[in-house]
């Protein structure tokens, strides 16, 4: 493939992973007064929010379910009227027969095991991305530091200007990290109730506790490769620098190989989980407090009250605003996220202007043009866009364009860049990623008995797939703590032997 001479990073401008930050998710802190519980027999958990990892948490305890008949009931909540949280999908002049575009989480890649997994047995027709195979260029705010199409002169000039040295480090450290992320899936994965344990037992700390360029320097990686480079592949999958994104999630941001999305949409990923977990699901629904009835938990929403024995947080939780104990509330440190804009575009200019980028007229300017702040650092311009891609054709003689940036686009600079050619506009702010400088610590996962976090992981990895592995850990832990059982059978060792799963068998999915 084209793209490997640059570590297979280019792929990320057509097919960002974003994480699932439901924005906004609570607004209101005030409890519903006069407000009558609605009986119930237990067990009865509750999970707020119905995105990745709300739907998956859902599905991991139905699978606990069916294999031994704990009859758990599971109450899922979402303020808003659709399920997927960030993964939601528009339609080019809002006309369902044309192809839909990804707003928010895009793609998911192989090494992504429980995405891949579900798409197969939700019988999903799964998209790749190489008809999007565009050239990509690396644009400083004031040139192009690179352009790249795939042939053996393109390979040339990348070896010329990085050597061959820094490409090879650099997918041997981002190979490294996959090969050891993958035992997540084994049987034999570490299950967590401090993300500090499975950091640890994964052997991570160096990555999380150092800024990717401090990691990729240490490696004997080259600085202007990961100033240029790399830092393209962060800047459009996470809005942040190289030498401000810590090194894991900078890995993360390289690892694209087999990079796919869901034919119609992602966030049928997220429906299906839940039909298929047969939870009770309740859209448009604030929830206003969570507190404590005895040993068990009195969820406060629109529609009224009801006790719980355990309660999952699937949401970013200080952007909740739902109003739990103060003891509970101490223990989650405040958590910034990145402001993105999103621009979705049509346009019937096969590629952006070369005048926007000060080429003459008549010049190629590729499809694809990531970022790097390389030349602000030195005094230059600063890029005005995180990253700026074509996404196939909306109809005949239109193509789609995906704009990123920190700050809102008017349509006289789209006009600027594509003169006279821009049909229908959709405009997103998302609260999109969290902030991710280098940390040792991270927030808890269980933060009282039977009341259990799953975006405590999104400062260690933020994306779709690992707010299902998060997910699956929380629900081992809930329902290990309160039904002495698990996914695939209790922690507590039983004294009986346990059958062996496959080799290629995914926890959670195969017991």
């Amino acid at each position: 493939m084209k793209r490997a001479a640059l570590l297979c990073l280019l792929p990320g401008a057509l097919a960002i992973q974003l994480p699932f930050e439901l924005p906004s998710f609570f607004k209101s802190k005030t409890v519903l007064n006069s407000v009558e519980e609605t009986p119930s027999p237990l067990p009865r958990v509750a999970i707020i929010g119905a995105g990745a990892g709300g739907s998956s948490a859902a599905f991991w305890i139905s699978k606990a379910n069916e294999r031994f008949g704990l009859g758990v009931d599971i109450d899922v909540y979402d303020k808003n009227g659709y399920i997927g949280g960030r993964s939601t999908t528009v339609y080019p002049y809002d006309d369902p027969t044309l192809r839909e575009l990804e707003l928010g989480a895009s793609v998911f890649v192989k090494v992504n095991k429980n995405l891949w997994r579900a798409t197969e047995e939700f019988n999903l027709t799964r998209r790749d991305f190489r008809e999007e195979d565009y050239e990509t260029g690396i644009w400083d705010g004031e040139q192009f530091l690179l352009s790249f199409n795939g042939g053996w002169w393109d390979t040339l000039k990348v070896l010329w200007r990085y050597g061959l040295n820094a490409p090879r480090r650099t997918d041997a450290a981002v190979k490294s990290m996959i090969g050891t992320y993958l035992s997540l899936y084994t049987k034999s994965t570490p299950r967590w109730e401090k993300v500090e344990d499975v950091s640890s037992a994964l052997g991570f700390g160096n990555l999380v506790s150092s800024t990717t360029s401090e990691y990729l320097l240490s490696k004997g990686v080259s600085a202007n490769y990961i100033s240029e480079v790399v830092e393209a592949a962060t800047r459009v999958n996470y809005a942040q620098d190289a030498d401000v994104i810590h090194a894991l999630e900078g890995a993360c941001s390289m690892a694209i190989d087999s990079a796919a999305g869901v034919a119609g949409g992602n966030f049928q990923l997220f429906e299906q989980f839940l039909e298929r977990s047969k939870a009770n699901v309740f859209l448009n629904t604030t929830v206003t407090s969570i507190t404590p009835k005895g040993h068990q938990w009195t969820v406060k929403s629109s529609r009224g009250s009801q006790t719980y024995q355990a309660v999952i947080i699937a949401a970013p939780f200080h952007q909740t605003s739902i109003t739990l104990p103060q003891s509970v509330i101490d223990q989650v440190p405040p958590q910034p996220y990145i402001n993105l804009h999103v621009t979705l575009l049509s346009t019937n200019a096969s590629s952006p202007s070369p005048g926007y980028f000060g080429l003459p007229e008549g010049s190629t300017v590729p499809q694809v043009v990531l970022t790097s702040r390389a030349n602000s650092r030195k005094g230059g311009k600063e890029p005005e866009f995180n990253s700026l891609s074509y996404h196939g054709s909306t109809r005949e003689g239109e193509y789609a364009v995906k704009i990123f940036s920190m700050q809102h686009l008017s349509d006289e600079w789209l006009n600027g860049v594509f003169p006279g050619a821009v049909g229908w506009v959709h405009r997103k702010e998302w609260k999109s990623y969290p902030k991710l400088p280098p940390t040792t610590s991270f927030p808890p996962v269980k933060l009282d008995q039977g009341l259990y976090y799953v975006n405590s992981f999104e400062p260690f990895i933020s994306t779709m797939e690992t707010e299902t592995i998060s997910s699956r850990n929380v629900v081992d832990l809930l329902l290990n703590e309160q039904f002495h059982s698990g996914i695939c059978g209790s922690r507590i060792d039983s004294g009986e032997e346990q059958p062996s799963p496959a080799d290629d068998a995914i926890y959670g999915w195969d017991c």
